[in-house]
């Protein structure tokens, strides 16, 4: 029984022992890991040691005051790293912050009430003036106004625009409107394709604007005649229609000013955020995505505009473009010098492809 009792004794002493000898290793090395972890190179430790000085008698004055820390974060000073590109040394940018407060709180907020003030002020307008309708009935003579290039391209850039425009209006405003009400599944769906259709979209609407341009230059030269349109504003608040051309002084200005200005920026900064992996700096990115947003606010601002008086602010102009005709009467009182020079033989009145001209109606 002693015998047992002894042998008992000896294995449990030098279980304690193995035990004793396992823990002082695992010291050892915890000891190594941190004298490793604290050996900082010169060049590294000389940038951070007054930060890190300052942080300490920070914390006893007031725990968790992390000051200090972020005083060096937004100080610029470059960090080390062994990875080479531009701005690998910035652990943290303190401009991305600036950036999300600029863009979720000041340039989206402002941006949507533009909008809802928009479409307010044309129902207001709509209600009051109605519709442009011709002083005189039609004759029922048809003359050509739009060829079926000159539809397909308007119509090809009208699209685009139409689903860049809902997209992009999803991910602005999406995550305060749309969120409570379809929930998260829903939405990161809706999200992720309208991203993904927004980015494949936007080079397409750049070759339709760089198209249109060149298919209608030729018709937005400005005249002498058009400044008497701006005086009179195109008649919309006299209901006495304005001499213009085949396009007048406001569809002028939206082509250059809208069409031209803001489409090829609105596309150039969408090309900048589009393709990120050109080496730009996250600082570049940050400028023009608020430079994009801002710009196509006022696209759209604009496009309400144009769209209203294509369908509701002005009878058969929507159809001018819908088949590429218009009634003499029409282009007689909203495009007279345009009339003249068709009716004088200088600008054709139909292609082949046009349809018979139907008997004129009386009056």
């Amino acid at each position: 029984m002693a015998a047992q009792i002894a042998r008992a004794g000896h294995a449990l002493s030098r279980s304690a022992w193995l035990a004793f000898g396992l823990v002082l290793l695992m010291l050892l090395f915890a000891g190594a890991a941190a004298h490793a972890q604290g050996q900082v190179s010169p060049a590294t430790n000389k940038v951070d040691a007054g930060y890190a000085t300052k942080q300490q008698q920070q914390q006893q004055v007031q725990p968790l005051n992390n000051q200090p820390v972020w005083s060096e974060v937004r100080a610029g000073t470059p960090q080390t790293t062994q990875v080479r590109g531009r701005e690998t040394d910035v652990l943290i940018q303190p401009g991305g912050q600036t950036w999300r407060t600029l863009r979720n709180s000041m340039v989206s907020v402002y941006a949507g009430w533009a909008l809802v003030i928009m479409v307010l002020l044309i129902a207001a307008f709509w209600l009051w003036k109605g519709t442009m309708r011709l002083h005189e009935p039609p004759t029922g003579r048809k003359i050509r106004r739009f060829t079926n290039w000159q539809m397909a391209i308007h119509w090809t850039t009208a699209w685009t625009f139409v689903a860049l425009a809902i997209t992009g209006l999803i991910m602005t405003f999406g995550k305060n409107i749309l969120l409570p009400l379809i929930g998260y599944t829903l939405f990161s769906w809706l999200t992720i394709f309208g991203k993904s259709l927004h980015n494949f979209i936007g080079p397409l609407f750049l070759l339709c604007i760089v198209l249109l341009f060149f298919t209608f230059v030729r018709d937005n030269v400005w005249r002498r005649y058009d400044w008497n349109w701006i005086r009179h504003f195109g008649g919309l608040i006299s209901k006495r229609d304005v001499p213009s051309g085949k396009f007048n002084a406001g569809e002028k200005l939206w082509f250059w000013g809208g069409l031209l200005v803001l489409g090829l920026i609105v596309s150039i900064s969408g090309l900048i955020l589009d393709f990120p992996n050109f080496n730009q700096t996250r600082n570049t990115m940050q400028v023009t995505n608020i430079v994009h947003l801002s710009v196509a606010t006022l696209f759209m601002l604009g496009a309400l505009a144009h769209i209203y008086m294509g369908t509701l602010g002005m009878a058969g102009a929507y159809r001018a473009m819908s088949d590429g005709y218009v009634d003499e009467t029409w282009a007689k009182e909203h495009h007279l010098y345009w009339y003249e020079d068709v009716k004088a033989g200088k600008i054709p009145t139909a292609p082949d492809d046009a349809p018979p001209v139907p008997a004129p109606r009386p009056a």
